[in-house]
C-alpha cells in the first residue's frame, strides 16, 4: 500500500526565493490589492443582494460570478501573505492538494459562469418573447448551481488521482501549489499516465465552453448589427461580459500555456506574474467593468455612496 501514497509531508513553495529582499513592499501591495478585491466584490455582491430590482438573472449570475472571485482569492491571498512574513516558505500535503483544488475549481466555474452569462444574453436579445419562460428561476438556480458543482468535482478527480502518486520531490517552484506542478514531481512517470489524460480532457472540455461563449457571441452580433434597440442592449450588457471573458482568457491561458510548454530559463519574477495574473487581474476589473457600465447598478452604487455622504 505504501507505494501507492505519497511519503511527502510538506511542500516548500520555492516561488519567492528571490523576492524576499523586498518582502514589506510585497506585503502592503499584496494586502491593498486583496482589500481592493474584497471590498469591489463585496460591494457588488450586497447592492445585488439588498435591491430587489436587481433581482434578475443577469444580476443574480454577475453576483455569483463575483461570489466566486471570493472563493477563489481565499484560496491565495490568505496563504501568500502568511508566506511573506514567514522566514519558511512551507505547506502540508493536505493543504497543497485543497489548495490545488480551490484554485483551479476557481478558475473553471468562472469559465462556466462566463458560459451561463452568454446564455442568458443569447436569449434575451435573440429570443426576448421566450426568455422568462426559459430562464425561469427553477432553471436559473440549476444553471448556477452546475456551474460551481461540475467544475469542482472535475478538477476534484484530477486531485483524487494526483493524491495517489508517490513523490519523489517535495520542491514546488511557484508561490502556490497547483496539480499539474505536483503530478511532474512524481518518481515515475508511467504512474501519471491516467493525470495527463484527464487533465487533457478536462482542458479539452473548457476549450468546448469557449468555443461556445465565441458562437454565441458570433450570433449576437449577426442579430444586433440589423437592430439599433439590439446594438443599445448589446453595447450595456454584453460588451461587459466581453471585457471581463477577454481578461480571464488572457490570464489563465498564459499560466496554463507556460506551465506546460514554458522555459525553465524565465525569470522567476516574471513566473511568478504569469502565475498569478489570473488572482489579480480578473477579481478586481470583473466588478469594476461591470459596476460602471451597468447602468442599475452604478445607479444604485452612487445612490448609497451619495446618502452616506450627507
Amino acid at each position: 500500500m505504501m507505494d501507492n501514497v505519497s511519503i511527502i509531508g510538506v511542500f516548500t513553495l520555492s516561488g519567492l526565493n528571490e523576492a524576499m529582499n523586498h518582502r514589506v513592499a510585497l506585503f502592503s501591495l499584496t494586502l491593498l490589492c486583496y482589500c481592493v478585491i474584497l471590498l469591489v466584490n463585496i460591494s457588488l455582491i450586497m447592492t445585488i443582494i439588498l435591491d430587489k430590482n436587481l433581482h434578475e438573472p443577469m444580476y443574480i449570475l454577475l453576483c455569483s460570478f463575483c461570489m466566486n472571485g471570493l472563493y477563489g482569492t481565499i484560496g491565495f491571498y490568505p496563504k501568500f501573505l502568511f508566506d511573506l512574513l514567514s522566514p519558511s516558505h512551507v505547506i502540508s500535503y493536505a493543504g497543497c492538494l485543497v489548495q490545488a483544488l480551490v484554485m483551479y475549481s476557481f478558475a473553471c466555474s468562472d469559465l462556466s459562469i462566463l458560459a451561463v452569462m452568454a446564455y442568458d444574453r443569447y436569449l434575451a436579445i435573440c429570443r426576448p418573447l421566450e426568455y422568462h419562460a426559459i430562464m425561469t428561476k427553477q432553471r436559473l438556480s440549476q444553471l448556477v448551481c452546475f456551474s460551481w458543482i461540475i467544475p469542482f468535482c472535475i478538477i476534484g478527480i484530477n486531485i483524487l488521482l494526483t493524491s495517489r502518486l508517490k513523490l519523489c520531490s517535495s520542491n514546488i517552484q511557484r508561490l502556490f501549489c497547483v496539480n499539474w506542478v505536483i503530478v511532474k514531481l512524481a518518481c515515475s512517470s508511467a504512474d501519471t499516465t491516467i493525470n495527463s489524460i484527464i487533465a487533457y480532457i478536462t482542458i479539452l472540455a473548457y476549450v468546448f465552453q469557449g468555443f461556445f461563449i465565441f458562437w454565441s457571441y458570433m450570433y449576437l452580433i449577426k442579430t444586433c448589427v440589423s437592430s439599433i434597440e439590439n446594438r443599445g442592449k448589446f453595447m450595456q450588457t454584453c460588451v461587459p461580459h466581453l471585457a471581463c471573458l477577454l481578461t480571464f482568457l488572457v490570464s489563465i491561458v498564459f499560466d496554463v500555456m507556460y506551465m506546460r510548454f514554458g522555459s525553465k530559463d524565465v525569470p522567476q519574477t516574471l513566473q511568478n506574474f504569469i502565475a498569478i495574473e489570473f488572482l489579480v487581474i480578473p477579481p478586481i476589473m470583473n466588478p469594476l467593468i461591470y459596476g460602471f457600465k451597468l447602468s442599475k447598478i452604478r445607479f444604485r452604487i452612487l445612490g448609497f455612496v451619495y446618502a452616506k455622504s450627507k
